[in-house]
């Protein structure tokens, strides 16, 4: 299970209520607490456990960072010293979230003991100054849904964020020489998002499935698991490859300390092992370890991404668009060979042959309809950017490989998208609406979120908690 914890710095300023902002700390943290969220607290830092005194900014960022903090969240309770706030933000290099406490009704006389929304105001505007990144919660009672919904989509923020910052991925062999769509900078991607590759021949994946296949219980469970998952079609030999590829590529995805994979996944392998990885493929997307086609760095990245916006609740698939859909106006398919997580079928997968390639190792499956999200990492001279949006799967002609019928709002749109760059073919899904952690997500990363429906100001409206 995915776990982010946030440092938890409530705020207060002298000239309002100190009474009253240490009831609201009290009150948040049991919310926190009963919502099931890590977090750290200050309450060692000073007697009241809030921030408000400049000289505890150091001393506060110092225990976030030996947490291992992922988002920092300042809740103000009653109205929050701003600039001590933009400097421990500042200090931590993480997400940011602003809420407070919706101000109660002043008394017969006029007096207050907070004024939350003043101070929030305040604070957005020295964030800004500091040219600090920051997600806002709509001031509201604590007991309102919005809160938590907030508080929950933040928490996915920072895991995307966590990921995005700390990728590497293993490149198996050089890009096929036809796509030079997948082409990409590896010098940019590190100086630019400290993304890292770890390239490496296909001989020594090869090398590795030899060495796989001397250990005789590793591969027999792997051969268990694709029997009991797959309805296989191909012969025993090959399923012993296909095994011992999938073992093969986690080990190396584990020696080179990656979290995804992109593979060379023709021609060279086939005359290697005489196998598709597809299955392969399928299998470790199943387990959370993304492994993408024709050496597709940018997908890797893609699909990185939208598992940690995911929060490990659904597995995301790696595809091509492909054709219109026959009778549906705004329909098209997506497929690919076969490189879908079980979980994403329908059907129980057949283990057999790709549609464009005379070698065993591909699965056949049409994937769940539903609500989906696709998106796609890409760029090119300099300018990166995620294209997202929504669609839902639908009825269409039976298929090869994994495959989804799906439809959107307007394909003339998303097809002049995808043309007009800096996309290619390939995307990635997810059976669950992760459009608005996406687009929150990219003001943390530098990159600029795509929308291919023009749906930005309803994503904007859901993030207010409207």
């Amino acid at each position: 299970m995915v776990k982010i914890k946030l440092g938890y710095a409530p705020t207060r300023r002298s000239i309002f209520s100190a009474a009253d902002a240490s009831k609201y700390r009290d009150l948040i943290a049991e919310k926190l607490k009963e919502l099931d969220i890590d977090f750290v607290d200050i309450d060692d830092i000073n007697e009241e456990g809030l921030l408000y005194v400049d000289n505890d900014v150091k001393k506060i960022a110092e225990k976030f960072k030996k947490e291992g903090i992922d988002g920092l969240f300042l809740p103000h309770c009653n109205f929050g010293t701003e600039y001590v706030c933009a400097r421990l933000a500042k200090e931590l290099n993480v997400p940011v979230v602003l809420w407070g406490p919706l101000d109660e009704r002043p008394d017969k006389n006029g007096i207050r003991l907070r004024d939350t929304q003043c101070g929030l105001f305040a604070t957005g505007k020295i964030l800004r100054r500091f040219r600090i990144p920051f997600t806002y919660l709509t001031n509201c009672r604590l007991d309102d849904p919005v809160f938590e919904r907030g508080l929950r989509d933040f928490i996915s923020v920072c895991n995307v964020v966590k990921v995005f910052k700390n990728m590497r991925i293993l490149q198996i062999s050089t890009r096929p020489f036809d796509f030079w769509t997948t082409m990409c900078n590896e010098g940019e991607l590190l100086e630019k998002f400290n993304i890292q590759l770890a390239p490496i021949p296909m001989t020594e994946l090869i090398e590795e499935v030899k060495y796989v296949k001397t250990d005789e219980n590793k591969l027999k469970d792997m051969i268990s698991y694709i029997n009991n998952n797959m309805d296989v079609m191909v012969k025993e030999n090959e399923v012993e490859n296909v095994a011992a590829l999938t073992i093969a590529m986690e080990n190396l995805i584990e020696k080179y300390g990656c979290q995804a994979g992109a593979i060379q996944c023709w021609n060279a392998l086939q005359k290697e092992l005489g196998i598709m990885p597809c299955a392969s493929n399928a299998i470790l997307n199943e387990k959370g370890i993304p492994i993408v086609c024709e050496t597709d760095i940018h997908g890797a990245i893609t699909a990185l991404m939208v598992e940690a916006a995911g929060m490990d609740e659904a597995r995301g698939f790696f595809a091509d668009w492909t054709i219109r859909h026959p009778d549906i106006k705004n329909g098209e398919l997506l497929q690919h060979c076969g490189p879908w997580p079980i979980s994403v079928a329908n059907e129980k997968p057949k283990l057999t042959y790709p549609l464009a390639f005379d070698y065993p190792g591909s699965l056949t499956a049409e994937a769940k309809h539903g609500d989906i999200t696709l998106c796609r990492f890409d760029g090119d001279n300099g300018e990166y950017s995620l294209l997202l949006g929504n669609a839902k799967g639908v009825d269409g002609p039976k298929g090869m490989g994994t495959y989804l019928w799906i439809e959107v709002d307007n394909i003339k749109r998303l097809e002049a998208k995808i043309v007009e760059g800096p996309y290619i073919h390939h995307c990635v899904g997810i059976h669950k609406n992760i459009v608005p952690v996406l687009y929150e997500a990219c003001k943390y990363i530098g990159i600029k979120p795509d929308l291919y429906d023009p749906i930005e100001d309803d994503i904007k409206a859901y993030l207010r908690g409207e």
